[in-house]
């Protein structure tokens, strides 16, 4: 008989997926390898042991626009993932990160009265928008696993166990990245300086963002040509980018897989990227960087009508002060991102300003203790254990 834990797992994009590949390596350590897991994710968690029940890449749109066409498609994903879940019968459901899918099936899931405890792992941006949404959580999950301090506060008035378990930033492999062995690998001169371009994971982002990117990349190669442009890039989008790149200004290396993507990081003078948890790496890597972004004109009224903060860098929210320069929508243009690259290139006060608060936004999410995946284990694991027990 097997008596091994099953845990469901539900990550929606990228960012999720490397989330719930860090806390199954947790659960097999914590559980001496007796668990399977069952659910949907990406190419990290299935190196981990996880055979996803469809790919990820059909959920990766963002945008009240861009989401309408898509949602049969994902309506279908909800109830397959559902009936699933029903399958497995697992000791445990838990959603990550993308709330907009797995919310849906935590509540359906929670219509049917299965009695499986059900936990949501990374905490929805109330403090930002949708502050309500506080108020309903405790419906659907059993338990949320926030990933900044501050965040339990939104949700324990309203009668939700919320466990604050540090941000998964701290564990990622682009700390102990390596530049020079990615300089190897793709024969990279010392002499040339390495710019990363991270477009995004999502298929709108990359259509949006790609092509400034592009041009401002061309413009400073003009300027300055001992730069090397790469785009370290993820399975959900990497097809669009190469299609992207055929007519492109200028070279560019497309790199894929995850130990390229943070050794790239590491390599970096300075780097492009989109709005979002890339940023947080880079600021954890030290990598002087800037971020744009561009969603259609009608989202981007919406999202300024119902958003509550000054920033939507990470950074920048938890110093209360500009340090990564926000380039949104219409400032996100060539002319202004290669602005800021030279004043990086020159290492001038933004270069040092920038520096600066990187080492005290590390210090805030807590680089060098705990590891957030292993304290999310602990959390589940004691979870299980109440529900057989009770």
């Amino acid at each position: 008989m097997n008596n091994n834990l099953k845990i469901y797992l539900i990550a929606g994009e990228p960012s999720g997926d490397a989330l719930g590949a860090r806390l199954m390596r947790a659960l097999k350590k914590k559980t001496g390898g007796n668990v399977e897991f069952f659910g949907v994710g990406g190419d990290t968690m299935e190196k981990e042991g996880m055979k996803s029940l469809f790919d990820i890449s059909e959920l990766a749109i963002m945008g009240f626009l861009e989401v309408v066409p898509s949602i049969p498609r994902v309506l279908r994903r909800i109830r397959q993932t559902t009936d699933d879940i029903l399958r497995v019968r697992p000791d445990v459901v838990i959603s990550i990160d993308s709330w907009s899918f797995g919310s849906r099936v935590q509540k359906k899931l929670r219509a049917l009265k299965t009695g499986i405890p059900q936990v949501h792992y990374v905490a929805p941006q109330v403090w930002a928008w949708k502050k309500k949404r506080a108020r309903t959580m405790y419906k659907y999950v059993d338990h949320l696993l926030t990933l900044l301090p501050q965040e339990p506060k939104y949700f324990t008035p309203y009668g939700l166990d919320t466990t604050f378990v540090g941000h998964p930033v701290i564990e990622s492999p682009v700390v102990s990245g390596n530049g020079n062995t990615f300089r190897q690998k793709y024969h990279i001169d010392d002499d040339k300086k390495i710019i990363c371009l991270l477009p995004g994971s999502r298929h709108n982002e990359v259509s949006r963002l790609l092509p400034v990117f592009l041009e401002a990349a061309a413009t400073l190669k003009n300027q300055h040509p001992e730069l090397f442009f790469v785009i370290p890039t993820v399975k959900t989008v990497a097809g669009r980018v190469k299609n992207m790149l055929k007519d492109a200004p200028v070279s560019v290396l497309v790199a894929e897989g995850e130990e390229d993507r943070h050794n790239a990081m590491q390599a970096a003078t300075a780097a492009i990227a989109a709005s979002g948890t890339v940023a947080l790496e880079l600021a954890i890597a030290d990598v002087p960087h800037i971020i744009g972004y561009k969603v259609a004109p009608l989202t981007a009224a919406l999202v300024k009508h119902f958003l509550h903060i000054q920033f939507v860098n990470l950074s920048n929210i938890l110093l209360g002060r500009e340090i990564v320069p926000e380039l949104l929508q219409e400032r996100c243009t060539a002319g202004n991102i290669v602005l800021y690259i030279n004043r990086f290139l020159k290492q001038d006060r933004l270069y040092r300003y920038q520096q600066e608060g990187f080492k005290k936004v590390q210090k805030i999410l807590g680089l060098g203790e705990q590891k957030p995946s292993e304290k999310a284990a602990d959390v589940i694991l004691k979870l299980i254990r109440q529900k057989k027990e009770g």
